[in-house]
């Protein structure tokens, strides 16, 4: 028996609706969460002089470099001159910032050991108008080495630093309102330098167990500086690095830290993030890298928290109305962002890392 033909009907048939109105809204794009609003810069106040800080820990990977490179991206971009010193003769922070620091650049070797001007090393970065950085090249591995028989060996660093301040006042720059000073992992010769130059020292500290137990010999090294070397120098800041919330034992670390040390201890945690590891390998700051990580916005809260500090802690001098003042604005990413920002977390690259 033979059945009548059937037409063949094409797979991409438009499917028929009952009228035109259900088509539309189906083929309609999805409606973003929330629109971009465009908004302005957010600006930290200004310390009423400048705050030299050294950021010390004779443990290595706890912190101390990526701390450096990203609070001191995240100073700059509320309208405050940073100058980064790399101390580190692996150069990572000089890495993180986008600055050259091959062999035969010169950087804080020649400011060291051959007496070269401060403001012959320093690099703009590309990153932000108003941050610098004096770099680390491998020759300054060996600085350690010729520093032993030079004469005032431990204040070499100060003295170029207060020549570079006394150059931008003689030349009517504006002065530096933060140098952060990254330390090797070892508390030699150039970590002693930095410790002479500062009079603040900020610790990061790993919330792990291992973290704990080099603290007391770097607090037993800064009090012998105190003595001997640099009467005013004090640990000012301690800021908790890797937090993992998922583990007690991180939580521990926090509450025993936080328990010794007070007020000393930001409010903000460092979460571990895969961005904050991402960000150097493309010669970035995770502020520039993804802003609205969570590492990110937890350096970006540490800096803002840091930046309030130093204006309580001092008084205002008449004359500058931009020391002191408020924020005039509540969008940190505007810079990176082009002033256009959606909701925490929506445009993240972070997901669930």
């Amino acid at each position: 028996m033979r059945t009548a033909p059937v037409d063949d009907v094409p797979d991409d048939t438009p499917t028929a609706f009952p009228d035109d109105t259900a088509a539309e809204e189906l083929a309609a794009p999805p409606v973003p969460r929330e629109t971009p609003v465009p908004r302005t810069p957010e600006r930290f106040p200004r310390p009423t002089e400048t705050r030299i800080m050294t950021i010390a820990n004779q443990k290595g990977g706890v912190g101390k470099t990526t701390t450096a490179v990203n609070l001191a991206s995240a100073l700059s971009a509320a309208g405050l001159k940073v100058l980064v010193l790399d101390l580190d003769p692996q150069g990572n922070a000089s890495t993180a910032l986008g600055i050259d620091h091959h062999s035969g650049v010169p950087g804080m070797y020649e400011v060291l050991v051959e007496g070269k001007r401060l403001a012959e090393v320093v690099q703009q970065c590309e990153e932000a108008p108003d941050l610098w950085c004096a770099p680390a090249t491998v020759d300054l591995a060996g600085a350690e080495i010729e520093l032993v028989s030079m004469v005032a060996r431990e204040s070499r660093l100060q003295r170029a630093v207060a020549k570079y301040f006394k150059g931008l006042a003689q030349a009517g720059e504006r002065r530096v309102d933060y140098v952060l000073i990254d330390c090797p992992p070892s508390l030699g010769l150039l970590t002693i330098n930095a410790f002479v130059a500062a009079p603040e020292v900020l610790i990061p500290i790993q919330c792990e167990y291992y973290a704990l137990e080099g603290l007391s010999q770097l607090l037993s090294n800064i009090e012998l500086i105190q003595e001997h070397l640099n009467p005013d120098l004090a640990v000012t800041t301690i800021l908790l690095t890797m937090y993992d919330g998922r583990t007690r034992l991180a939580a521990q670390v926090v509450d025993e830290v936080r328990h010794h040390f007070g007020d000393q201890v930001l409010r903000s945690l460092v979460p571990r993030s895969v961005r904050i590891s991402e960000a150097p390998s493309h010669g970035q700051t995770v502020m520039a890298y993804d802003p609205l990580s969570s590492g990110a916005l937890a350096y970006l809260e540490a800096a803002r928290e840091m930046a309030q500090r130093g204006v309580q802690e001092t008084s205002v001098p008449a004359g500058d109305a931009d020391v002191g003042s408020p924020p005039a604005a509540a969008d940190p990413w505007a810079r990176w962002t082009d002033g256009r920002v959606t909701r925490r977390g929506i445009a993240s690259k972070e997901g669930e890392a």
